[in-house]
């Protein structure tokens, strides 16, 4: 009896038979696949009469730290007479089995509690067990048939015998009878027509669990179920995944939706091409909203009016400006309002000054008065007055423009020696108080003392006569005069002489015109 070891790694070993019998070679052969980091192993055998197959294949991967275990039955049947009894010896990984007198493959991942380990999957195999990654897929050839370069992550391994007999002769040699070959694929894979190994497709064929909120994504070997995008798993079902809280790339506002968001701009900004950056809208380029001048802003714009107008409540439009509504002061007399604008205007016996002032028409200088020859234009605020060029009244008599004298001692007993006549024009309701007229002696005489009083014309009291020397004295308006009014005032100067104990008076008519305006 011979036991053949069986362990071949990666070249050609012959296995001696007994003494005159053809021996077997047994060809062992491996080709990593260094870019996809997988693997491919095939064994196949030369056999002699009988068939004695010992096979035991062990390599290691190191890139993905796969063992893979390959074992093979081998039976030794020793060449005797027919009354010689018959033995068996097993290899590695069998064990014989008295009753049905056959080598019986021993199930080491039932035996071996942690046979494989770093999550790797065991598979069970005639003569030993494959430690493969879960998402491996086994081929198994049969006898003599040429080995396919497999797709990645499939395996070539040596079909297991079902149930090989190995019967009693009477005399002879007993032979271990050929067994045939079928295909055991692992979990997740299935045998096709042609002895493959290919995977199931649970998605297509309903054999998944997946709930019906989720999607089915075939693996293979497996399956995955996987919530649509936008959604995560919350125990068994989908719920929405909020982006706007976990993360986004909004520049300005993220709005969750169910499975999705979006992000918006905020005012005056647009989103751009990638659906997630705001740029500037240029609202003066695109249609200006703005009445009259439009200025972008970042993010906004600004309408501006034109001068005279102003924006309205809605920030776009431009109204009129009433200028004349905003001071009384606009105009010194009257505020015309006009759209954009306003102009000024004088009343009668006026004209503009500049834009806004208005100056007194002298009409006696123009020419636009009316008086005759026999009158004297006397021009005031806003208008002229027509006095005699001789005011003279008897018993006086004119001795010059605007002086009268009286020259008969008889007739001019009482009254004033002469008398002046002068004419002034002031606004209508002047401040108070106000100078506004100095009388003056226009004779000087030694010894002599003047006195000044208002005569006449200051009923009312708005006239105060301040006395300056003894040559002169300041009328002091005391309260406004409103206009149009003609006021005439008698101011009377008292000359005493003290050595001859003479008196002597002289009258100054002082005509008032106040104008109708105050200016």
């Amino acid at each position: 009896m011979t036991k053949i070891p069986g362990r071949s790694p990666i070249r050609d070993v012959p296995v001696n038979m007994e003494k005159g019998r053809p021996g077997s070679l047994i060809h062992s052969d491996w080709q990593p696949n260094l870019n996809r980091g997988r693997f491919f192993v095939s064994a196949q055998g030369e056999f002699g009469d009988p068939q004695v197959i010992a096979v035991l294949l062990r390599r290691l991967d190191n890139m993905l730290g796969i063992c893979v275990f390959l074992c093979a039955v081998f039976t030794h049947v020793l060449s005797q007479e027919a009354e010689e009894p018959i033995s068996y010896t097993c290899t590695e990984g069998y064990e014989y089995d008295r009753v049905r007198e056959q080598c019986r493959d021993i199930d080491e991942c039932t035996l071996l509690e942690d046979a494989c380990k770093g999550g790797m999957q065991c598979i069970n195999h005639f003569g030993g067990y494959l430690c493969l990654p879960k998402s491996a897929v086994i081929y198994i050839s049969k006898e003599g048939e040429q080995v396919p370069m497999p797709d990645p992550g499939q395996a070539v391994l040596p079909v297991q015998p079902s149930q090989p007999q190995v019967p009693r002769v009477s005399s002879g040699t007993q032979r271990v009878p050929q067994p045939s070959r079928t295909v055991r694929c692992a979990p997740g894979f299935t045998a096709d027509d042609q002895n493959l190994c290919r995977d199931i497709d649970e998605c297509a064929t309903g054999r998944h669990t997946c709930g019906a909120e989720q999607i089915c994504y075939n693996t293979r070997g497996s399956y995955t179920c996987q919530c649509p995008p936008g959604y995560q798993r919350n125990g068994e079902h989908c719920v929405d995944r909020d982006e706007c809280v976990l993360t986004h790339y909004c520049m300005h506002r993220c709005v969750n939706t169910q499975g999705s968001y979006y992000c918006e701009c905020n005012a005056g900004h647009k989103l751009a091409s990638n659906n997630h950056s705001c740029v500037d809208v240029n609202e003066c380029d695109v249609q200006s909203p703005c009445q009259h001048h439009c200025y972008n802003l970042i993010g906004s714009f600004l309408c501006q009016c034109e001068q005279g107008y102003e924006l309205a409540q809605d920030a776009v439009s431009c109204q009129d400006i009433d200028e004349c509504s905003f001071s009384s002061y606009m105009c010194q007399y009257q505020c015309i309002n006009s759209p954009g604008s306003y102009s000024c205007e004088c009343p009668d016996g006026y004209q503009l000054q500049g834009n806004r002032l208005c100056q007194d028409i002298n009409e006696c200088e123009t020419g636009t008065h009316n008086c005759q020859d026999d009158e004297m234009c006397w021009n005031y605020y806003g208008g002229f007055r027509c006095y005699p060029r001789d005011p003279c009244e008897a018993p006086y008599t004119k001795t010059s423009e605007n002086r009268c004298i009286c020259r008969s001692q008889t007739e001019c007993q009482g009254l004033p020696s002469s008398i002046v006549y002068k004419y002034m024009s002031i606004q209508s309701d002047r401040t108070v108080p106000a100078d506004i007229f100095q009388i003056q002696a226009t004779n000087i005489y030694a010894n002599t003392h003047n006195t000044f009083r208002i005569k006449a014309g200051n009923e009312a009291g708005e006239f105060f006569l301040r006395r300056f020397s003894n040559v002169s004295a300041m009328l002091v308006l005391t309260k406004p005069l409103s206009g149009p009014r003609e006021h005439v005032v008698d101011l009377e100067m008292i000359t005493h002489h003290l050595t001859m104990n003479y008196r002597s008076s002289s009258l100054l008519r002082l005509t008032i015109i106040a104008g109708p305006y105050a200016f």
